[in-house]
């Protein structure tokens, strides 16, 4: 039988850290080996004690989380990470998944959600580990991971289409826009800049008017509210 996954709780928050504690003791199959609260000890003991997966927050007095990813990566550890964090930044949650980061949730959160992340590592690491050939669709499957990274990530896919889009408007004061003109600039196809489209004229980003032209069905066109010419 395998051994139990060794974790490693990095956390500055006592609260925080203790409660992430009593989750992973729920948790069969994970043993907590550590649990520090800053990254100078961190280090220390991911080197004298060998863990499998380190539980890791954003924020600290000195460094960051994704500070202890790159030194991890840059040392050829084989230690993983699960980002357990209040940083909502795109810009982290991209950095931290290129640095190796196999999961990323956000505080507060619900024990299943906790459950899901850490069940979808062990589920990986023994698929993976077992000496057998694997099809495209179990490579798929392991490949995405949990459902709450493949959620973040098409997150951060959204949100940059969305920003591209307002760009266009914002450096084209009173222009309006067909979405096979935004799927143009913004190099997607026209069903998907009618979604992102649609979605910011629904939460009042953009405004939408319909153009009659001589023959055929009418145009959407779409500007910034109150921004035509």
């Amino acid at each position: 039988m395998d051994r139990d996954i060794k974790v490693l709780l990095v956390e500055d928050d006592p609260m925080v850290r203790r409660i992430n504690g009593k989750f992973l003791e729920k948790m069969p199959g994970f043993h907590l080996s550590g649990a520090v609260d800053n990254l100078e000890e961190a280090r220390e003991r991911i080197l004298e004690a060998t863990p499998d997966l380190v539980l890791l927050d954003v924020f600290f007095p000195r460094g960051t989380g994704v500070d202890l990813l790159k030194w991890i990566r840059k040392n050829d550890l084989e230690v993983d990470a699960i980002m357990i964090t209040a940083d909502k930044h795109s810009g982290t949650v991209e950095e931290a998944f290129r640095y190796g980061a196999v999961d990323y949730l956000l505080k507060p959160f619900q024990f299943q959600r906790f459950a899901e992340a850490l069940e979808s590592y062990r589920d990986r690491r023994e698929a993976v580990r077992k000496p057998a050939r694997l099809s495209q669709e179990a490579i798929d499957r392991l490949g995405r991971g949990s459902a709450g990274r493949v959620a973040a990530e098409e997150e951060l896919v959204a949100n940059a289409t969305k920003e591209k889009i307002l760009a266009i408007f914002r450096d084209n004061p009173g222009t309006s826009l067909t979405a096979a003109m935004v799927a143009e600039k913004i190099g997607a196809s026209r069903i998907t800049a009618r979604k992102y489209l649609d979605a910011l004229e629904q939460s009042g980003v953009l405004a939408v008017e319909a153009a009659y032209g001589t023959v055929g069905r009418p145009k959407n066109m779409y500007h910034l509210p109150g921004d035509t010419k």
